[in-house]
């Protein structure tokens, strides 16, 4: 972990305390910390900084000096509608997407999302990998999570609501790259430029504000029509087929890209 993030309950003014015991075992055995340094942590849904371990024991670490000025990073301007995925890559991929800073995360019912899915234990879990990530990535927001079982009514009656300006679902088999999609844009928003001290600088582009992604074996030409009929466009990463993790950390790469 990057940074320790605790609960508002644990902070007051510039003292804190940590009781969470693998947060106690990171400090004491990765870190190799003892009292008098310094750590970087923040504040659960506030700002980062950094606080000086005052005191420790097998149970707690009290922290003092405690300074929280800085915002976290701006998140993505996306939502990620993902399928389900096998419970032994839930984990994994809701950490990439939340160190990611993805803003909204829906896990959906696809066709080849089994039903024992739905059912997995890790489902309970979730808010601890969104922590895992918030750590990794040096952030104190956690993304807006929700799922989704009913695939057909919720494109339908919800898809359309959640497009600000484009929307692309991730197919292997589509004729759109991704790259061709991105240049595309590129394209369009290099004939708009803005004047800045007498130099040209050419806008950012709009990125969409859905990404689509399947679960492993991707979706079936029935979901890639009902999405693209509800307005997302249907591109490709490539000649590969990647499992779910890898494709989700290439397409959000170019929200990274774009961020700054």
């Amino acid at each position: 972990m990057n940074c320790l993030l605790l609960p508002a309950a644990d902070i007051t003014a510039n003292i804190a305390q940590i009781h969470d015991t693998g947060q106690i075992k990171h400090i004491k055995d990765i870190l190799g910390a003892t009292v008098g340094d310094t750590l970087k942590i923040g504040q659960l849904e506030g700002n980062l900084g950094t606080a000086i371990i005052a005191e420790m024991t097998a149970e707690k670490i009290q922290l003092g000096d405690v300074k929280l000025t800085n915002a976290p990073p701006k998140k993505l301007d996306v939502t990620v509608i993902l399928a389900l995925p096998r419970p032994k890559v839930l984990r994994r991929l809701i950490m990439d997407m939340t160190a990611l800073g993805v803003r909204d995360i829906i896990l959906i019912n696809s066709y080849r999302t089994q039903k024992s899915y739905w059912q997995s234990p890790l489902l309970a879990r979730l808010n601890e990998f969104v922590l895992e990530g918030l750590q990794q990535g040096v952030d104190t927001i956690a993304p807006r999570i929700r799922l989704q079982k009913r695939f057909k009514p919720f494109v339908e009656d919800e898809l359309a609501s959640l497009i600000t300006g484009a929307a692309i679902v991730a197919h292997p088999y589509s004729e759109l790259s991704l790259k061709q999609y991105f240049n595309n844009l590129n394209a369009v928003h290099n004939d708009h430029t803005v004047q800045l001290n007498g130099l040209c600088k050419m806008s950012k582009p709009i990125l969409p504000s859905v990404v689509c992604i399947g679960a492993e074996g991707g979706w079936i030409d029935y979901e890639i029509d009902l999405l693209t009929a509800h307005g997302c466009l249907s591109v490709n990463i490539g000649s590969r087929i990647l499992r779910t993790e890898a494709a989700v950390n290439v397409i959000l790469g170019q929200w990274l890209l774009h961020s700054n």
